[in-house]
């Protein structure tokens, strides 16, 4: 744990557990990706993800303290058209994964809460697999081969570390190296086109439909999950354009959460996308903050291990300690 986690979680410490009288802002948005009691080898090296246990005990925590609204609740709230009883909370997903169908959506329905999944056009119906989920599988691959044959990949001498280290390399992979992991992938005789197939990790176009039948949210996060402040501005509008009009053929989309994060991005993509696309607001994942561009919405990442009132705990007691510093909203050049 660094510096900033030991300050981050002492902090913590003295946060009481009237959570929402202590919550700085009006509103919360949670993130997540999956949950499932079971192994996803194409997630489980990149996301902390929750078993239905631990997602329905955030679940309760938060409708404790905030009240869950729909999409339509949550731009009238914003609009000053609606007036909950409580702080706001609307739950977010990424990414598409089918976990949301199988597993989320019957939990939500039963609880009676809305949610929204930002999706990668790219990879509805398993036609490809999000390069850090290549990632994942072959951080697996790794761990069950024998190091004598790990030898025969150019760069890699046989030493105890030979493991640990193939595994750095592949973690550092970025979206500009995605084609790099379909060739590590071939070395190793393991095939990408062949899992998507036999897991069938995302939803269908079907499935995504029946979500929508039932009330709950699909919208845009690109359309193929590449880190933005990696691309130049002119990228970041034309893998945010083409994500939305591929879904907007078949729904009804009002906004767009970044891949990753938002960090880096300048005005001027907001200033451009908000021309372009009638917008109701963009979500970042930076946590408990402001931001300079006011329909720019950071939510908090859920799956670091620790349960929810943990999480919002933490994220309280930074927000006030930036607070002091002057330091909790982000500024845009």
């Amino acid at each position: 744990m660094g510096i900033k986690e030991k300050i981050i979680s002492l902090g913590s410490k003295f946060q009481t557990d009237d959570i929402a009288k202590s919550y700085p802002l009006d509103y919360c948005i949670p993130v997540y990706h999956a949950v499932s009691d079971g192994p996803l080898p194409h997630l489980r090296n990149i996301i902390q993800y929750k078993t239905q246990k631990e997602f329905e005990k955030d679940l309760d925590i938060l409708s404790r303290n905030f009240q869950f609204v729909s999409w339509d609740e949550f731009k009238d709230f914003h609009n000053g058209y609606f007036k909950p009883k409580k702080k706001i909370a609307l739950l977010t997903f990424d990414d598409g994964l089918v976990e949301f169908h199988d597993v989320v959506v019957p939990i939500l329905e039963r609880k009676g809460i809305y949610a929204v999944n930002f999706i990668n056009p790219a990879f509805i119906g398993n036609q490809d697999l999000m390069f850090r989920c290549k990632a994942s599988l072959l951080i697996e691959r790794v761990a069950q081969m024998d190091k004598n044959t790990l030898t025969t990949i150019p760069g890699i001498e046989l030493t105890h570390d030979i493991k640990k280290l193939l595994i750095s390399k592949i973690q550092a992979f970025t979206y500009d190296d995605r084609f790099i992991l379909d060739r590590i992938a071939s070395h190793f005789k393991f095939s990408f086109t062949d899992f998507l197939i036999d897991y069938r990790p995302y939803m269908t176009l079907d499935q995504l439909h029946s979500v929508v039948s039932k009330g709950f949210g699909i919208s845009n996060h690109g359309f193929d999950h590449p880190l933005y402040n990696t691309l130049e501005p002119a990228e970041q509008i034309q893998n945010t354009v083409a994500g939305h009009e591929f879904l907007t053929k078949h729904f009804n989309v009002e906004s767009f959460a970044f891949p990753f994060t938002d960090y880096g991005v300048k005005k001027e993509f907001f200033d451009e996308i908000y021309k372009k696309e009638d917008l109701f607001c963009t979500f970042g994942s930076a946590g408990l903050k402001l931001d300079s561009v006011k329909k720019n919405l950071q939510r908090i990442p859920m799956e670091n291990g620790k349960d929810a009132a943990q999480i919002l705990k933490e994220e309280i007691a930074y927000f006030k300690l930036k607070k002091l510093l002057n330091k909790n909203t982000i500024h845009r050049k």
